[in-house]
């Protein structure tokens, strides 16, 4: 039986903020869900020693840049391994970590459907277009976490989509990743020109640092190869001599991680890390008729309520009914859903329609959107972090929705 869509939005409105009182200050203190909800902020940054050192002397007139050079054993560092088992090649022929020696790279590790990965991108861009003419090759290794991610033509237009004009490889069969024994998105190592990687970043942040290794290896590449150019960081836009500042990208994301009160959830069986609200719960590889006509008052935050028929996927949940429900409650600034097949979705929150300033980047005026691909859609985005419930009612038979993602 399925609730009359009225009806299913009332309830969520309804019983949403009770919910939210009672079941944030439970749900929060669990230390494993820390973990999770705090892995996206980034960290794991080794310790950079630079073997180049830029002074920059003011005098009157102008600006002097010296430039001392240090020694340091590489023995400690570890040389960066080889791409393997690429599968396909996007903005560039084949190449190899080998064809890159002499020039500093940025290894990216992303997949396209990533909002972490996603927040990134701006950041990486403007690099590729401030220091590409000095020496730094970035190469996003793409490596997949659905399995619509592996097709190259859906690559392929996420790459024209964020304007990325560097290289990217793909590692469909996760070979890079296994070389580089990596286990985040996204994941950045940084290699000298002699292929030490000399520096390495976990998930988002720690762009102004990153930053100032790139400008530290290059002038260290730049002095051994006896070019004149030194890069060095300011905060004075007037001084133009040999400097670039260190600053974010104005198509950059400002996120809070601490603020943010929702793990990323996924529909797909085999990746969800917290049950479904219905009784009826994952029912692996079946065709399942779910409801909250008999759910009452105990809509929980953070899980995932269906209404309609739905096949539970391993990556996924696919609308077997010509029309569907989901409903959540979070708490963030903004909502994402990863989605895909065929659907006309009309989106509620808070028990109205998200026809305001509110509504999502991906939706219109009217508070809809249809999908257009598998890809990650924005649903809402508020001026400050909170509690909301949303619904998002379905027409069309085969859409498939894979995750919620916060910001």
């Amino acid at each position: 039986m399925m609730m009359n869509k009225d009806n299913f939005s009332a309830l969520v409105m309804a019983i949403g903020v009770i919910s939210l009182i009672v079941g944030f200050g439970v749900y929060f203190n669990s230390q494993e869900l820390d973990k999770v909800i705090g892995s996206g902020q980034g960290g794991g940054t080794t310790n950079f020693f630079p073997s180049t050192q830029v002074v920059q002397e003011v005098g009157n007139d102008s600006i002097r840049v010296k430039k001392a050079q240090f020694s340091i054993d590489k023995s400690q560092f570890k040389k960066a391994p080889e791409f393997e088992k690429v599968t396909g090649f996007i903005n560039t022929k084949p190449i190899s970590l080998a064809d890159l020696k002499g020039k500093v790279v940025l290894v990216d590790f992303w997949t396209y459907s990533c909002i972490n990965c996603i927040r990134t991108i701006p950041h990486l861009v403007d690099w590729n277009q401030k220091y590409s003419n000095n020496g730094l090759v970035i190469v996003g290794v793409h490596a997949p976490e659905f399995t619509f991610e592996k097709n190259i033509d859906n690559v392929k237009d996420a790459v024209q989509r964020f304007g990325i004009k560097y290289p990217v490889v793909q590692d469909n069969d996760k070979g890079t990743w296994d070389a580089y024994e990596n286990q985040y998105w996204p994941r950045k190592y940084l290699i000298d020109k002699e292929g030490y990687i000399r520096y390495d970043h976990i998930g988002e942040g720690g762009y102004t640092e990153t930053e100032s290794v790139i400008q530290a290896l290059l002038n260290e590449r730049n002095t051994e190869l006896g070019l004149n150019s030194a890069l060095t960081s300011s905060d004075d836009n007037n001084n133009t001599a040999t400097e670039t500042t260190t600053s974010a990208s104005q198509n950059a994301q400002s996120i809070d991680f601490s603020k943010i009160n929702s793990p990323e959830l996924y529909f797909g069986y085999q990746f969800a890390r917290t049950p479904l609200g219905n009784p009826e719960g994952f029912k692996p590889d079946q065709t399942v008729d779910y409801s909250l006509a008999n759910i009452g008052s105990n809509i929980k935050p953070n899980v995932i309520y269906l209404d309609g028929t739905w096949k539970n996927n391993a990556d996924n949940m696919e609308l077997q009914s010509e029309t569907g429900s989901i409903a959540l409650v979070y708490s963030a600034k903004s909502v994402n859903i990863v989605a895909g097949g065929k659907g006309e979705i009309n989106v509620s929150e808070d028990g109205s329609t998200l026809v305001g300033k509110y509504r999502g980047a991906d939706l219109s005026k009217g508070g809809k959107f249809t999908t257009d691909g598998q890809r990650l859609y924005n649903l809402s985005i508020h001026d400050d972090y909170g509690a909301h419930s949303i619904v998002l009612d379905i027409k069309g038979k085969g859409f498939q929705a894979y995750t919620f993602t916060f910001g």
